[in-house]
C-alpha cells in the first residue's frame, strides 16, 4: 500500500470514529515517515475545498517527496496554470486556472519515477447571498465573546480538569455554548455578535484565546467542527443577527508548524532564532518623514517577541491569507471580520486583502484593530483615503480614541469637555460614522474594575457608546457590571454558562439586582437605538459641554432645526458631576432651532423646559437623560 493510501486510509477511519484531529496527525505520521526514494505522499491540502465562481485558488500541499513531481489534475474544464515546490519536498504550490465551470470533484495526481498518488479536491456552490454577507453597519450593535470563556454546549471536547487550574488555561466553551445562548443576545438587542478566532490552537495549553493559529484551515477542537461552526453561523442568521469573526492575517502562533518548517523562502519575517519584536510606534507608520528601520520594527516584528510575524511582502504568503479569508466567509456565510492587529502589517497587503474580499462579496465589512488613543494616528488606517499613494480599503478602524477617552473622563482624570477634543477630530476619517466605539474588549481591564467605578459610572459609559455617532461595541459580560483586572483577569467564565455553575446570569432569576440593574439599562437603550434610524444614518451635534456635564443631538440632518412632522432627533444630555446640575441651552443656532416637544424616553421622566427658545435641562449626579425630539 502506497503512503498516501495508508495515510488516508487512517484518517478515513478516525474520521468515521469522529477523531478528525487524531486523523490528520496519524495521517501526518504516516508521511513523515516515508524513506526519502519513496513515492510522494501528501497528507493535508490548504485550502480543504473551493468554489465555483470564485478566484482561481493556490493550493498549498503537505507531504513528502513533493519536489520535482509531476502534478495533474482531472475535471471539467478545469488546469494546473503553473506549480511551486520547496526545497526539502515537504510542501508543493499548485495554481489552478480560472474555474467558472459547474460544480464538481476534481481528482489531483502527484507522480514521480517512483509512485504517484492522487486524491480528491471538491469544487461546490457558492452559497446564495441570503445565507447572510450582509456587513454590520451603524445601525447594528455588536456583541464580543471569547468563544472558550462564554458557555459550554458540548461537554465531549471539554479540556482536561487539570486546565482550570491554569490562569490562562482551556475551560470548555464552545460554538455550541454560543448558539445555546442566542436568544439572551436577541432579548438583549444585540445584532451583530463578533467571536475570538476559530483556527485551531493546539499547539499550546494557554491558547484558548484562537490568537496562536496551528491551522488555519480548522477550526480548534476544543470549540467544535467545521459542521458546528456552519451551524452556529445559520442559527445567528436565523435569529436576525449577523456574525463577525477574528481573523488574524498578522502573525501564527509558536507551535504552527510552520515555525520551524515554512513552505517558502521568506514565508516569515526572520526565524525563530533570529527576529526583531514588534514594536507599536505607530506614529513612525503616519509619519512621512520616518525612515524604513523605524517601520521595520512594527510590520517585521514578531509580536509579543514569540508570534511569528508572517511576511505579507511574499506573493505566496499574501494569496494564501487572502484566500483564507474568502474561505472562511464564504464557509459560514459571514456578515464580517474583525482583523488584529491592523497597523503592524504593511497597507500593499491590505488593499490587495480587503479589495479582494470587497469584490467578491461587496456587502462585507471589516473593523480593524488599531491600538491607539490618537485620532489621527487611527483614522491613517482607515479605508477611502491613499496615504502612501495606498488605500488600506478597510471599511472602519474601532474608535480606540473614544475608548481612551471615556476611561479617562469618567475616572475624573480628564474633563467631560475631553470628550470633544477627541469626537472633534472625526474630519481626520473618512467615514466617522462607521466607527466602532466602546468602552472595553477582551485586551483591557474591566470598566468595574478600574479605580472608584460604579454602577452609576458604568451606566453612563453605556449611554454614551450607545447613543453616540457609530456602531457600539459591548464585551462579553459588561452588561452584568463584571469585575476583572489585566488578562486573564478580564477574561472569567459568563456566570451560568458552564457546568457545574453556582447561578445562571442568563436567566433574570439568577442575576443579582444590581446586574439586572445595568442588563435593563443595556436593553432598553439597545432597544431604543434599534427604534430610532437616527442612530444608524444620524450625524451628530456637540451642543453643550464643560468639566462635568455634555449635550449631544443626533439627528439625521444636522444643518437645519426642526421641521414640522419630522421626528428624527434625539437629545442626550450628561452630568457626571457629584452635584445636581441645570444646563441651559440658546437653541437658535444648534439644530435644536424651532425644536418645542421634547419626550423623555431614558434616564429620566422630567420633560425638558423651554422658554423664549431657550431649553433648560435640570440633571441629578450621575444621570443621564434622554429625550426624543420634534
Amino acid at each position: 500500500m502506497s503512503y498516501f493510501l495508508r495515510a488516508v486510509s487512517l484518517a478515513v477511519l478516525f474520521a468515521g470514529l469522529g477523531l478528525a484531529a487524531q486523523a490528520q496527525l496519524q495521517a501526518q505520521k504516516v508521511c513523515e515517515a516515508a524513506p526519502a526514494n519513496a513515492a510522494p505522499c501528501v497528507y493535508r491540502l490548504d485550502p480543504p475545498n473551493w468554489w465555483t465562481h470564485m478566484p482561481a485558488p493556490m493550493l498549498l500541499l503537505y507531504g513528502r517527496n513533493l519536489k520535482d513531481t509531476h502534478i495533474t489534475v482531472q475535471g471539467r474544464d478545469v488546469s494546473i496554470r503553473r506549480t511551486h515546490f520547496s526545497a526539502n519536498g515537504h510542501y508543493a504550490f499548485v495554481w489552478l486556472a480560472d474555474q467558472n465551470n459547474a460544480p464538481q470533484t476534481l481528482q489531483l495526481k502527484v507522480s514521480s519515477a517512483q509512485g504517484e498518488t492522487s486524491f480528491p479536491f471538491v469544487l461546490g456552490k457558492r452559497k446564495p447571498a441570503s445565507d447572510g454577507f450582509q456587513g454590520f453597519s451603524a445601525a447594528d450593535t455588536m456583541y464580543l465573546i471569547m468563544t472558550d470563556r462564554f458557555a459550554d454546549g458540548d461537554l465531549s471536547n471539554d479540556p482536561h480538569p487539570s486546565q482550570l487550574a491554569l490562569p490562562r488555561g482551556w475551560h470548555g466553551g464552545d460554538f455550541k455554548g454560543i448558539q445555546d445562548h442566542l436568544n439572551y443576545l436577541k432579548q438583549l438587542g444585540i445584532t451583530t455578535i463578533w467571536i475570538t478566532p476559530a483556527y485551531d490552537n493546539s499547539g499550546g495549553q494557554q491558547d484558548y484565546h484562537g490568537y496562536s493559529a496551528t491551522n488555519m484551515y480548522k477550526p480548534d477542537p476544543h470549540f467544535g467542527s467545521i459542521r458546528d461552526f456552519e451551524n452556529l453561523v445559520s442559527a445567528v442568521h436565523a435569529d436576525g443577527m449577523k456574525f463577525v469573526l477574528d481573523t488574524v492575517p498578522n502573525h501564527v502562533g509558536a507551535a504552527n508548524p510552520w515555525a520551524l518548517d515554512p513552505p517558502a523562502p521568506g514565508w516569515f519575517h526572520g526565524t525563530v532564532a533570529h527576529h526583531d519584536e514588534a514594536k507599536s510606534n505607530f506614529e513612525a507608520i503616519t509619519d512621512p518623514h520616518s525612515d524604513w528601520a523605524q517601520r521595520k520594527d512594527i510590520t517585521e516584528g514578531w509580536f509579543a517577541n514569540v508570534l511569528p510575524d508572517l511576511n505579507q511582502e511574499n506573493p505566496l504568503v499574501s494569496q494564501y491569507l487572502t484566500q483564507n479569508a474568502l474561505w472562511w466567509i464564504e464557509t459560514g456565510g459571514l456578515d464580517g471580520l474583525r482583523i488584529d492587529t491592523f497597523p503592524y502589517v504593511g497597507r500593499a497587503f491590505w488593499q490587495h486583502f480587503n479589495g479582494e474580499i470587497h469584490q467578491v462579496f461587496p456587502r462585507v465589512t471589516e473593523v480593524g484593530e488599531v491600538f491607539n488613543p490618537d485620532p489621527t494616528i487611527v483614522s491613517y488606517f482607515a479605508g477611502g483615503v491613499a496615504h502612501d499613494g495606498i488605500d488600506t480599503h478597510l471599511y472602519t478602524p474601532f474608535d480606540f480614541p473614544t475608548y481612551f477617552a471615556l476611561r479617562a473622563v469618567l475616572t475624573h482624570q480628564k474633563p467631560m469637555s475631553y470628550l470633544e477634543s477627541v469626537w472633534g477630530k472625526d474630519w481626520l476619517y473618512p467615514h466617522p460614522n462607521r466607527l466602532v466605539p466602546f468602552f472595553g474588549n477582551h485586551d483591557t481591564m474591566r470598566f468595574m474594575s478600574l479605580p472608584g467605578m460604579t454602577v452609576a459610572d458604568l451606566k453612563l459609559a453605556y449611554g454614551i457608546v450607545l447613543t453616540m455617532r457609530g456602531m457600539p461595541e459591548i464585551y462579553y459580560g459588561d452588561e452584568l457590571a463584571m469585575k476583572g483586572g489585566d488578562d486573564p483577569n478580564n477574561r472569567h467564565d459568563f456566570p451560568g454558562g458552564f457546568p457545574g455553575g453556582k447561578r445562571d446570569a442568563f436567566t433574570r432569576a439568577g442575576r443579582t439586582p444590581k446586574e439586572n440593574e445595568v442588563h435593563d439599562w443595556v436593553a432598553g437603550l439597545l432597544h431604543f437605538r434599534d427604534t430610532n434610524a437616527v442612530f444608524g444614518d444620524g450625524g451628530q451635534q456637540d451642543i453643550e459641554y464643560d468639566a462635568t456635564s455634555f449635550v449631544y443631538l443626533r439627528a439625521r440632518d444636522i444643518s437645519h432645526g426642526c421641521i414640522a412632522g419630522h421626528s428624527d432627533r434625539v437629545l442626550v444630555a450628561i452630568n457626571d458631576g457629584s452635584k445636581a446640575k441645570v444646563i441651559s441651552i440658546a437653541s437658535k443656532n444648534t439644530a435644536l432651532a424651532g425644536c418645542s416637544i421634547f419626550v423623555p424616553e431614558a434616564g429620566t421622566n422630567v420633560p425638558a423646559s423651554q422658554r423664549e427658545g431657550n431649553l433648560t435641562l435640570t440633571l441629578a449626579p450621575k444621570q443621564m437623560a434622554i429625550y426624543t425630539v420634534r
